[in-house]
């Protein structure tokens, strides 16, 4: 798991150059779900950065999901994402 782990916040890095980054797996939790069944995993990914400024919600978790895109076909079942702006985090 550590090394998805890794894939996952090298990619997040590159693409996102974040002011924050916290990654964590969340699998534990889900043991016994469809998705445990098949090794993917459950994440929670906060992220803070520039990228995300002037995007709605959606657009901002767009970018995120076409980021981890093949990843997401068997790796990661499913993640929570909060994106945010820096200009947001004291608002």
């Amino acid at each position: 798991m550590t090394e998805r782990i890794d894939k996952i916040r090298e990619r997040v890095l590159a693409t996102f150059a974040p002011l924050e980054c916290q990654l964590d797996d969340e699998s534990h939790l889900h043991a016994g779900h469809a998705g445990a069944s098949t090794g993917a995993g459950h994440y929670r990914l906060r992220l803070v950065s520039d990228r995300f400024a002037g995007l709605n919600r959606i657009a901002r978790h767009r970018l995120v999901y076409d980021c981890l895109r093949d990843m997401m076909q068997s790796e990661i079942h499913a993640i929570n994402i909060i994106a945010i702006a820096p200009s947001e985090l004291n608002t």
